[in-house]
């Protein structure tokens, strides 16, 4: 058996020249992100660059505003991080989800109580996950719709937040679906009243725009997992 290389010196390390950077950019996406648990979070941030896959960096330092009721850690800023990893793809496998879950530090048991929403076997849509995810941030469709918005758009940020109605109604009619105090008919009617006026936006909404609030309908009885 070989004896293995004996180091005499420091000189005989080597260093690859693009290793600085490497731990620069790691220190900035963490300083951003805020991770709760770092060794987690940054298993899956090598995992993700060793791949060339989308990194689980928010865009920016974001502060959560805990409340006794709603605080799952869950953020705005942590939906768009999955969005980027996840929306190349129309259906996500719900391991590689729980995977990229646990990998920003969020609750595993939230994560499943979103899924008995509306349970599935080993796949989900990811616009209706991103659905389910804006609703657990805030009480009403009003909320989630513009968290939704905000997500989606393609507008540079402080912007008006537009998104293709087409988007908007597929969400909002799955949304409303979940709530049986919302029937189909009310949302098919606010629906089409919406779209009228969405015209004069090039077919789009915008989740500040006096269009989206007036008539939203409110969800009266979330279920608890949302919280």
């Amino acid at each position: 058996m070989p004896l293995p290389d004996t180091m005499f010196c420091a000189q005989q390390i080597h260093i690859p020249p693009e290793l600085p950077d490497i731990l620069k950019q790691f220190t900035k996406a963490a300083i951003r992100t805020q991770p709760l648990d770092v060794l987690q979070w940054s298993a899956g941030y090598f995992s993700a660059l060793s791949r060339g896959d989308p990194l689980p960096v928010k865009d920016r330092i974001e502060m959560p505003v805990a409340t006794q009721k709603t605080d799952t850690g869950l953020t705005q800023g942590l939906l768009k991080v999955l969005h980027k990893q996840c929306s190349h793809k129309q259906y996500v496998d719900l391991s590689d989800l729980e995977k990229k879950w646990k990998n920003l530090c969020l609750p595993v048991e939230k994560f499943r109580a979103l899924l008995e929403l509306d349970p599935s076997d080993d796949k989900i849509e990811w616009i209706k996950f991103l659905a389910l995810g804006c609703s657990s941030l805030g009480g009403t469709l009003n909320t989630a719709m513009k968290n939704v918005c905000e997500i989606l758009t393609a507008d540079p940020e402080g912007g008006p937040a537009q998104i293709p109605f087409d988007t908007f109604s597929h969400i909002y009619q799955y949304l409303s679906s979940l709530d049986p105090e919302l029937s189909a008919s009310d949302t098919e009617t606010y629906l089409a009243t919406l779209k009228e006026k969405s015209r004069s936006h090039c077919s789009c909404l915008a989740s500040r725009s006096s269009l989206l609030y007036p008539t939203i309908h409110p969800f009266t009885h979330l279920p608890s997992a949302w919280f």
